[in-house]
């Protein structure tokens, strides 16, 4: 692996994986987010005191968003299409974003569990205007690991 001891991964090579397949031509993820509740509990200690402990409570879901260069993919489009129509038997994916270190080799995966498109956005369209068109799609998942 490239990186040594103190290294951190730079934040242009990643990839997005949907059931084991990665998405092509995918120019930036953000927003990956997930919370917890957080339970406060006081009581008293044996000597008369009182503890304030902070517990872990209710997981919520979780969000991110990805923008990616408006393609034919065929695949990725299908996954919107079952999201946006409501089939939730096939549009509920697996999906992982994957860092990747200096040679390409992946060090750090996010992986997002029943994850579905929520909103999908597309960039502005101007006559005479030069620029790539993107879709940003925003994806909300059940659950978070890290690995």
């Amino acid at each position: 692996m490239s990186l040594q001891p103190g290294d951190s991964l730079t934040s242009h090579n990643f990839g997005l994986q949907i059931d084991g397949v990665m998405v092509e031509y995918l120019a930036e993820v953000s927003g990956l987010t997930m919370e917890q509740d957080v339970i406060t509990y006081t009581q008293n200690n044996p000597n008369g005191q009182n503890t304030v402990r902070n517990l872990p409570g209710v997981k919520k879901n979780g969000t991110c968003t990805v923008v990616r260069g408006m393609t034919q993919s065929a695949s990725f489009t299908q996954w919107i299409n079952q999201s946006i129509a409501g089939q939730m038997g096939s549009a509920r994916k697996n999906a992982s974003i994957i860092m990747m270190d200096f040679q390409n080799t992946p060090v750090k995966r996010y992986h997002l569990r029943n994850a579905w498109c929520s909103k999908i956005d597309t960039s502005t369209v101007k006559a005479g205007e030069a620029s790539a068109l993107t879709e940003s799609v925003t994806i909300v998942f059940e659950e978070l690991v890290i690995e």
